[in-house]
């Protein structure tokens, strides 16, 4: 099953790869969004729309989508949905969101955060078409996936056209890594069967869970996506010429999103800074205990392609070891195309093990944290391997 789904969604890609082969210069990306615009909104056009979106969904001048739509000659914008952390951005990770109403347009803002994260038929009354416009980040356990795959099943449940504006993604359209999630460790943080770092854009993900049929039951919505215009495989968030607009609190710059895949699964153990909670958020691994220089050094004499890392030390303003002084290492992408993302935590560990192997990480966190460990990998069979041996 796993080697099928990987052949599978290299051949999916393989389609873009052909006719996005050229080297990325000086090049400029058209979202989804702004296709839309351009072509008179037509597939919108007297239509009550709903629209799923939050901070991220703007023009190149920052006007936001809701805005747009709002004032779109002939659509109705009639209602909005709000994935983990707000339409506006203004919730941090975790926290549950009840609905509301928009201040700026007077709209009904029903949360996909709170006692539900699929839109019900409630939520959906009088909706003649649900339009996703969100900026995905390239992981699997970004929750902003099962919000897309749980609002493509709502609409293929109520019958309702579903149109996805498609963005790029940041660790661009080639690079796969990690595991894909076994059964028994679906959860929100690894709703499908797809790679850690996936290679997808967030129209072709939609197009891909629709398409191969891994929606519940198998279960397939009337799926339009609104492609970009001018972007390549190859192509770095920077090189697209769009403006980033933090995807959450702790992801401020599109270079983080090269950060996140490298510590955000060993960051579940909470056992140990990974920079978020102060101004390196997912940059750094520190702890109260650690030796950051021979950390430093270790890690550096790997040789880990496209990757260096400097000793630091500093105390979290808030989150693991707050107001406390933490050392250890900072991590500087210097190559992003050759740099192993979701291996260089598992680096780390395999260090910090041998420098300190009294400090079991994996012991010394709550056994919640294990669990979560596993559910963002997609698999328990990596932590066991793992710590087995405590070497990559």
């Amino acid at each position: 099953m796993k080697k099928r789904i990987h052949v599978t969604i290299a051949l999916f890609l393989a389609i873009f790869i052909v006719n996005s082969s050229c080297p990325a210069q000086n090049r400029t990306v058209s979202t989804g969004l702004e296709v839309l615009r351009e072509s008179g909104f037509e597939a919108l056009k007297g239509k009550r729309v709903g629209l799923i979106t939050n901070p991220t969904g703007v023009d190149r001048e920052l006007r936001s989508g809701v805005d747009i739509l709002f004032r779109a000659p002939g659509v109705k914008l009639a209602a909005l949905y709000g994935p983990e952390h707000g339409v506006r951005g203004e919730y941090t990770a975790g926290e549950i969101i009840g609905s509301s109403v928009d201040p700026a347009t007077g709209l009904r803002v029903y949360s996909l955060y709170g006692s539900t994260r699929k839109p019900t038929k409630a939520m959906l009354e009088g909706i003649d078409v649900l339009v996703y416009d969100i900026q995905d980040i390239g992981s699997r356990s970004y929750t902003f996936i099962s919000t897309l795959g749980l609002a493509m099943e709502a609409a293929a449940e109520n019958r309702i056209p579903f149109v996805v504006l498609d963005r790029p993604n940041p660790l661009g359209g080639v690079r796969m890594e990690g595991p894909l999630v076994e059964p028994g460790f679906t959860s929100f943080v690894s709703q499908y069967p797809i790679p850690y770092v996936h290679a997808m854009t967030t129209g072709e993900l939609a197009a891909f869970l629709n398409g191969e049929g891994l929606l519940p039951n198998g279960v397939k919505c009337d799926l339009k996506v609104v492609k970009m215009e001018g972007w390549k495989r190859d192509m770095g968030f920077g090189e697209t010429g769009l403006p980033w607009v933090p995807s959450s609190p702790h992801i401020p710059y599109a270079s983080t999103c090269l950060l996140y895949p490298a510590t955000g699964i060993i960051g579940e153990l909470y056992v140990a800074s990974i920079g978020v909670g102060y101004t390196t958020p997912f940059q750094t691994f520190a702890a109260e205990w650690i030796d950051a220089d021979s950390l430093a050094a270790n890690l550096n004499n790997l040789g880990i392609p496209g990757i260096r890392f400097r000793p630091v030390h500093y105390k979290p303003y808030y989150n693991v070891s707050q107001g406390k002084m933490v050392h250890g290492v900072q991590i500087h992408i210097i190559n992003e195309k050759t740099a192993p993302l979701s291996l260089i935590q598992f680096y780390i560990l395999q260090e910090v093990h041998k420098l300190r192997p009294g400090k079991d990480l994996f012991s010394m966190c709550e056994p919640s944290r294990l669990e979560m460990f596993d559910k963002v990998c997609g698999t328990d069979k990596i932590r066991k391997e793992f710590t087995r041996t405590f070497r990559v």
